[in-house]
This record gives C-alpha cells, sequence and structure tokens, in this order.
C-alpha cells in the first residue's frame, strides 16, 4: 500500500475517525484505524457501538490495507511539517511515514482480526440538513441521562410522522422536545438514538445550511426494512459513513406527560433570566441540592436563594396571566434551557408548586418540561 496526501487532509479525517477508536478495550484491535486503499483511500473505526468510515483526498500508488494504532498514528501525522505524507507498508504491514526530512516506521497490523462494519440497507432514509440535525442534538443532548440505570434514557426518540421530525430527550428531572418540518413525507418512524452516538457525531458535523445528511434506518438484514425492528442507523455526509446501534425497547409516552392547562403563564426576556440564573449558582456549590424560589406576582418575578456561603434576591419585569404562584427549581435545569433556546422572550407555564413547568413556543417548535424541586424551605 502506498499514498501520498497533505497534512491537513489526513489530520481532518483522523480526527473523524478517533470519534468510534475506544479509550478502553478488551479487544487491541479496536485501538486501531484501519487505512483501506482500493478505489479511494478511507480510514475505518470501530468500537463495537459507532462506526466510522472517512475517505481521504490524496493520490493512490498502490492499493492495499493496514491497520495501525490510532493514536499513535494521529500524533505522529499531527507533528509533522506542512508538507506533503508519503505513507506506505510492506508485506508484514510495517508502515512508513515519511513527510519532508521526518521518517516514522510504525508496526502496523493485519485487518483480518478487526471487526466489519455493518451493511445497512438504504431502503428506509430521510435528508436533513447538517445545519438542522446539528441544532437538533444541540437543544436536546442537555436533558439525556448520563448513567445506564434506564438505558432507554441514555438515548433520543427519533420520530417521523406526518412530515415531522420530533426528537425527545429525558433523564427523570426534565426532557425536551423540539420538531422540525422535514422537506418531503415520510413512512412513520420511531426509533431510540444513544446519547453517545449523537454527541460525536455533533462534533464532526459542519453545521452547514446547504450541507445535507442522509440518515438510514436498518434492522440487523435487509429484510427488516419492512417493519419498525430497526437496529442500526446510518448517517451519511461529507465523504463520511456515521453508523450506530440503536437502543432497543419502548420510548417513554410523552404525550401522556404534556398537558395544556396552566394557572399561570409568564411572558420574560430570554436573556434577563438567564443572567440572573446564572448569578444565583455563585451560592450554589455542585453537589448543592438548593432550589432557586420563583415569585410570580402581577408584572414581576422575583427570585431568590439563601445558602450557608450567601443569599441572592432579584426581580425582572414580566407579562404574566393567571394566578400568583411560588415555585422552586433547580436553577442550573432552567439555565440549560434557556442557553439552547434562540427566541428573545419565552412563555412559562405553571400550574400548581407540585407541578413541572412547561416553556414552549406558539409554534410547537420547542418544549421543555422541567420538575420542580418541593423542599424549597421557610427561609426563602
Amino acid at each position: 500500500m502506498k499514498i501520498i496526501c497533505k497534512k491537513n487532509d489526513l489530520i481532518e479525517s483522523i480526527n473523524i475517525a478517533l470519534r468510534a477508536v475506544p479509550s478502553k478495550t478488551t479487544m487491541p484491535i479496536l485501538e486501531c484505524i484501519v487505512i483501506e486503499v482500493e478505489d479511494k483511500i478511507s480510514f475505518i473505526s470501530n468500537d463495537m457501538e459507532i462506526g466510522i468510515r472517512t475517505d481521504v483526498n490524496g493520490d493512490i500508488v498502490e492499493r492495499g490495507v493496514v491497520a495501525v494504532n490510532a493514536r499513535l498514528f494521529a500524533d505522529i501525522i499531527r507533528k509533522l511539517p506542512e508538507e506533503e505524507v508519503i505513507i506506505s507498508t510492506d508485506y508484514d504491514f510495517n508502515t512508513s511515514i515519511k513527510c519532508g526530512k521526518s521518517k516514522f516506521n510504525l508496526k502496523g497490523n493485519s485487518n483480518e482480526e478487526f471487526p466489519p462494519l455493518p451493511v445497512i440497507s438504504r431502503e428506509r432514509s430521510i435528508s436533513i440538513s447538517q445545519f438542522s440535525l446539528k441544532e437538533i442534538i444541540r437543544q436536546t443532548i442537555i436533558s439525556i441521562a448520563d448513567n445506564d440505570l434506564n438505558k432507554i434514557m441514555t438515548g433520543e426518540l427519533f420520530e417521523i410522522k406526518n412530515g415531522i421530525l420530533r426528537v425527545v430527550s429525558i433523564d427523570g428531572q426534565r426532557f425536551s422536545i423540539r420538531r422540525i418540518n422535514l422537506s418531503e413525507n415520510y413512512n412513520d418512524i420511531s426509533v431510540i438514538v444513544p446519547g453517545k452516538t449523537l454527541i460525536e457525531m455533533s462534533k464532526i458535523l459542519t453545521g452547514g445550511i446547504d450541507e445535507i445528511v442522509n440518515i438510514y434506518f436498518s434492522s440487523e438484514n435487509s429484510g427488516g426494512v419492512k417493519s419498525q425492528d430497526f437496529r442500526n442507523i446510518l448517517f451519511e455526509f461529507n465523504n463520511t459513513l456515521f453508523n450506530s446501534r440503536l437502543i432497543e425497547g419502548k420510548y417513554f409516552r410523552i404525550d401522556q406527560m404534556i398537558s395544556n392547562d396552566y394557572e399561570t403563564k409568564v411572558t420574560i426576556n430570554r436573556k434577563e433570566m438567564l443572567e440572573c440564573l446564572d448569578r444565583s449558582t455563585l451560592f450554589i456549590k455542585e453537589s448543592d441540592k438548593k432550589p432557586i424560589v420563583i415569585k410570580v406576582t402581577d408584572n414581576n418575578m422575583q427570585f431568590k436563594i439563601n445558602s450557608v456561603i450567601g443569599s441572592m434576591n432579584e426581580d425582572i419585569d414580566i407579562s404574566k396571566e393567571g394566578m400568583d404562584i411560588v415555585i422552586g427549581f433547580n436553577p442550573r435545569y432552567l439555565i440549560d434551557a434557556l442557553k439552547v433556546i434562540d427566541d428573545e422572550e419565552i412563555n412559562i407555564y405553571l400550574f400548581n408548586p407540585k407541578a413541572p413547568c412547561f416553556i414552549r413556543d406558539d409554534d410547537e417548535k420547542y418544549l421543555y418540561l422541567i420538575m420542580p424541586m418541593l423542599n424549597i424551605g421557610t427561609d426563602n
């Protein structure tokens, strides 16, 4: 095998492939990137949950394939001078990396033990802009669970129905919903995508409005496309194939948790509220479960917090419909939601001090539910 590539092209593709290289594994071969040179140059990685194949710009001198330690290979390429890089292997998979006056010899391996990426059927798919997908992930990943106590909560629901993509995440104390209109009507689909998959993929999406991501849904074998028994998902964009296993099981009945009833509706400037909440966290340690107490009266929302290290009291002008209310929340949950909303003003719907609040827009493009903290104390 022998290829000639520009350093920057190699780095770009290596950084993509590294997203599917595990930091810890009992299978040493998974610590490798496979360099496959046939009609094109491809870097392949696989951590058994996520698999990536990304094409590399370069000249092919001789075809072949080799598996090299991913992180060592990446470190070598990054430290090379800004010149063309020549990578070649011999019959024993010894890999030579030459750039200018620099030369490295790296022990490579056969790819025979490297697990092949699954073959994903392409009969069920949707298309979406990179910008929309990247934004949806950013706006919903905030309420994904970070542990495996409930596997379903570590993923996000991707639901396609009536030409609308709805993405939902839930961690037990809050949930996030984002909806976008698709360019055309597709068959109904409902799958749970691992949060890890979405986080890693969002890091390599460029986010261009005119750049398209094709998303394919597949079962273990091609015959599964006629059912909802999907096992794999494949994202295709920018000469990269990014596949992942899906989380099996039924998602929560989110619609049953959503209510249009409310006793109090507050309209408030998002930036003012966000800055106020951010100031309140100065008095809360990471391990504390201290609520910020919010008192809503006519034209005024009061934010109050008392802790062992200090206190804060601040008022913000609002528009209010309905009843006065006093309710406590984890301020970080409110901050997370406000950070990913782009509207200048937001509407907050409240029912009673023991019921969740809803932050949502009139067009139902987004909805955030946050559970209250019931023990707000008497000193607040």
